[in-house]
């Protein structure tokens, strides 16, 4: 397959590839539809030479217009360069205005031979200079004044962010461990048919106080739509800048105390929990329902002077994004969850319209934005309590890859989000189709016009009240596949973005709210992103049951990774109970999703299982016994985890109790109840979180896990109890 000179070249400028190479290590040629079709997702007609050849000019004229680059970037300790263009012969004066307000001049200027460009009315030349390595970090700008009377002015955001990402101090140079679970699937007596942001600190209180846990590691609680029926993947959300409010604890909010009928409102909470029991199922709908009535009461309860002042603070804080979330809410409540639908005229935030919908429905607006400051007030509250008991860390939030193309991000983002493709993932040894997750990809080109900022206030949110954050599929930070709209996920290609701009916004992010960083770095990785990413610090993300050497066999622990966030298991995957059944080969049988014959998958997973119970006994972790019972072999695969480097250890809560169901079936929707399982235990009962504070075998593997960590410096080999 040939591709066209000018097509490709017009790729390469916007990061499109041409090809890439599979994850057999095959060079596959990207066909030139695809090509065509992302092109024309970025805005670029190249469906014929004439367009392609307008394309590439258009493109060099663009560059040459801009006096300054739209951002400039740079890392602590390191000078970097930037460009001027002005009309050939004048003179430029370049100087900064830091975040603090005061001004640095002098930049130096480097030798620039490149000649000038004829932009047809003028000559344009390009000159060079140098930030220095001394700026300290923050957001800073960039100023350029052409000519001797100042005829012209120009400036443009420069971003100085950490040469590499230190630890937050309270960390220090140890290493702690966290329980990673799935929020909504942890119910106690209190909360409304699923797990909630009092529930969160409690569990926070109790893994911290009684094992000594430096973490709680969370499902992503990004909002979903609140109209029926919700989304029940915390990883397809309508809106990953605010919160889902089925998360809220209605009576933690102080207002409450004033609405009026609370012993029927008791009542009816305990009823939602009944019901749910009785469905052995998580009724996101049924739950958000009896909650929200509640909610609207607790609004209308006049507020105290100094509570006005705080929502009025919130809100002006959050400004227009939260004022297009709140108006989005309204809408979907009133046309359904697809905004695609909706009468043309309200299909854009910045239509006046919109505009005559949210005052023509204030209340209803106002009720969605009083919602994310109580989210905002329940979240502070509970990574305060988090790091009053001693966590090192506290919360670690979740952010997901992307937004439901239907939802509020996508309505309020059309100008930055690509929405003629989705994301997805190129074929590989465990899905040899791809996947297509239905969610619209940052436009780079969009992105880099508008400094990042929507990234930088997404990436700002997330960590606003937490420790850490776990960002799912990091090496989307550096390429992502595009799949054309109605093509397979076999028909993709990767675009490129600009990683030193995302990972340096994440990087001072991080550093400002002194917090860790965990990229999902799992799947096919270019070799060198793990090595940049660890330059950068970053951590990376080791499942044991992935964990190979060049055989085939399990890594030695001594050689997994120190920057690390390790676990035995993932919500991807059966509790470690479940897998150590077979479970995720015969719920792929069930599913029809093998791509072999069942008995053929089950002997290659007993294989690679017996490899484990091998390797654990040659470590001294599991003795002579053929057949060790699920609960020995579960824990000696946690302390097994102890004897690697790794800084960071996570214990899955279905783990810690015993469950054996898996959270979500990659390559399902509905035919399994993805995002739908309540946290139960061996025997398949629900159980409460009351249940799991007294839970013995909780509290075993909580204590393995603290004594992996306790007093251990990173890569210390502390014998274990049992070991």
């Amino acid at each position: 397959m040939t591709t066209s000179s000018a097509l490709a070249e017009l790729a390469a400028r916007y990061g499109v590839a041409s090809d890439y190479e599979d994850w057999a290590g095959r060079r596959i040629a990207v066909p030139e539809s695809t090509l065509i079709a992302v092109l024309d997702a970025l805005g670029i007609d190249a469906r014929t030479e004439e367009g392609r050849a307008a394309a590439l000019a258009a493109h060099d004229r663009e560059y040459w217009r801009r006096p300054l680059p739209p951002i400039v970037l740079g890392r602590s300790g390191t000078t970097s360069t930037f460009w001027v263009h002005v009309t050939h012969g004048d003179s430029v004066e370049v100087f900064l205005t830091l975040e603090d307000g005061t001004t640095r001049y002098g930049l130096r200027q480097l030798e620039n031979n490149r000649p000038p460009f004829d932009l047809g009315d003028r000559l344009v030349g390009e000159a060079s200079f140098e930030l220095p390595a001394d700026l300290p970090l923050g957001y800073h700008r960039l100023h350029l004044r052409v000519g001797e009377l100042c005829d012209f002015e120009a400036e443009t955001p420069v971003v100085i962010s950490p040469a590499t990402l230190a630890l937050p101090a309270r960390l220090g140079a140890g290493r702690t461990w966290g329980m990673a679970l799935q929020l909504y699937s942890v119910r106690s007596r209190n909360s409304w048919g699923t797990g909630d942001l009092t529930d969160l600190a409690d569990i926070a209180v109790w893994s911290a106080t009684r094992h000594d846990a430096g973490f709680v590691l969370i499902n992503p609680l990004h909002a979903a739509s609140p109209a029926e029926p919700m989304e029940p993947s915390p990883y397809l959300p309508t809106s990953r800048r605010f919160v889902n409010p089925l998360y809220l604890r209605v009576e933690a909010i102080p207002e409450y105390a004033a609405v009026r009928g609370r012993g029927r409102i008791r009542k009816a909470q305990a009823s939602i929990n009944r019901r749910a029991v009785r469905r052995g199922r998580i009724d996101r709908d049924a739950a958000w329902k009896a909650k929200r009535a509640v909610l609207q009461q607790v609004y209308r309860v006049p507020r105290s002077a100094g509570r006005d002042i705080a929502y009025a603070a919130y809100r002006a804080r959050e400004g227009r994004s939260l004022d297009d979330f709140a108006t989005w809410c309204a809408l979907a409540e009133r046309y359904g969850n697809d905004w695609h639908t909706w009468p043309v005229e309200l299909q854009h935030p910045r239509r006046d319209e919109v505009a005559a919908f949210a005052a023509a429905h204030a209340e209803a607006v106002d009720f969605h934005r009083w919602l994310q400051w109580q989210l905002d007030d329940q979240l502070t509250a509970a990574q305060a309590t988090a790091t009053q008991v001693g966590m090192a860390l506290g919360i670690m939030s979740d952010l997901a890859v992307g937004v439901d193309p239907n939802g509020a991000d996508a309505w309020s983002l059309q100008e930055v989000l690509a929405l003629g493709v989705s994301a997805g993932a190129p074929p590989d040894e465990f899905n040899q189709l791809g996947q297509d997750w239905s969610q619209p990809p940052w436009r780079p080109d969009r992105l880099v016009e508008q400094a990042y900022e929507p990234f930088r206030a997404l990436v700002n949110t997330a960590l606003r009240h937490s420790g850490g954050v776990r960002i799912d599929h990091i090496i989307g930070m550096f390429r992502l596949w595009w799949i054309p709209k109605g093509a397979a996920p076999t028909e993709g290609t990767y675009v490129r973005y600009d990683h030193e701009a995302m990972i340096g916004i994440i990087a001072l992010e991080a550093h400002r709210s002194g917090a860790v960083v965990v990229g999902e770095d799992l799947g096919t990785v270019e070799p060198w992103v793990r090595d940049y990413l660890r330059d950068r610090g970053l951590f990376g993300t080791s499942i044991l049951w992935f964990e190979s050497d060049s055989d085939g066999g399990p890594l030695p622990a001594e050689r997994w990774r120190e920057y690390c966030l390790s676990s035995v298991t993932t919500h991807d995957l059966p509790p470690t109970a479940g897998y150590l059944a077979g479970e995720h080969v015969r719920l792929r049988e069930e599913l029809d999703l093998l791509t072999r014959p069942a008995a053929e998958e089950l002997a290659d997973d007993r294989a690679a299982q017996a490899a484990w119970l091998d390797e654990l006994r040659r470590v001294g972790l599991l003795g002579p016994e053929p057949s060790p019972d699920t609960d020995t072999v579960v824990l000696a695969l946690h302390r097994y985890l102890g004897r690697t480097p790794s800084k960071l250890l996570a214990l899955s809560l279905t783990d810690a109790v015993g469950d054996l169901k898996t959270q979500n079936q990659p390559g399902t929707t509905d035919e399994y109840p993805n995002w739908r399982v309540p946290l139960s235990g061996p025997d398949g009962r629900p159980l409460l979180l009351e249940e799991v504070f007294d839970d013995v075998r909780a509290a075993r593997l909580a204590d393995a896990m603290a004594a992996a960590t306790k007093g251990a410096a990173s890569g210390a080999r502390a014998e274990l109890p049992g070991a």
